[in-house]
């Protein structure tokens, strides 16, 4: 039997509410998910690695299609190393696809047996970004719509 696996990567800088309601549209497209935790030198992040891993397997504690592992390099040699076909992406707006569609052609270009898939955010987490859930976090704004149900305000605190 072919396994159906794919990765979901980004920074999670932190894991939305809107990253969660993908992953769980995508769980019955795929036999594995893997949730792939960038670690990116250049970029300044408000949560630890390990903080960011936490938060995600809590998230999805009991699930055993869900795997949460950080990684560093290529996303298609990661997805080659733990045997994926698939990179499921997220698309909010335009001009996420715009961004997304020239990684997925690089991508496709680095390992042609490597597919992107997309699955668009529901409209109510359209505007969600991480970015925007730091700003509202640093002016102790209130989370409740941005971060997935099983993940508080407090969880961000160092």
């Amino acid at each position: 039997m072919i396994e159906r696996n794919a990765i979901f990567p980004g920074s999670f800088d932190p894991f939305t509410a809107g990253h969660e309601s993908v992953v769980e549209r995508a769980i019955p497209l795929f036999d594995k998910i893997i949730i792939a935790v960038g670690v990116n030198i250049a970029k300044t992040t408000m949560l630890s690695l390990n903080k960011r891993i936490e938060l995600i397997q809590k998230v999805f504690e009991g699930n055993k299609q869900v795997e949460v592992i950080s990684y560093s390099g290529l996303t298609v040699d990661f997805a080659k190393v733990h045997n994926c076909k698939f990179i499921l992406r997220g698309l909010r707006t335009s001009a996420d696809f715009e961004f997304e569609r020239a990684i997925g052609q690089t991508n496709k270009l680095l390992n042609e047996q490597i597919e992107t898939i997309f699955i668009l955010t529901k409209p109510e987490h359209t505007f969600i970004s991480s970015s925007i859930v730091r700003d509202v976090f640093k002016n102790n704004g209130d989370l409740t719509h941005f971060l997935p149900n099983r993940i508080t305000k407090e969880d961000l605190t160092i």
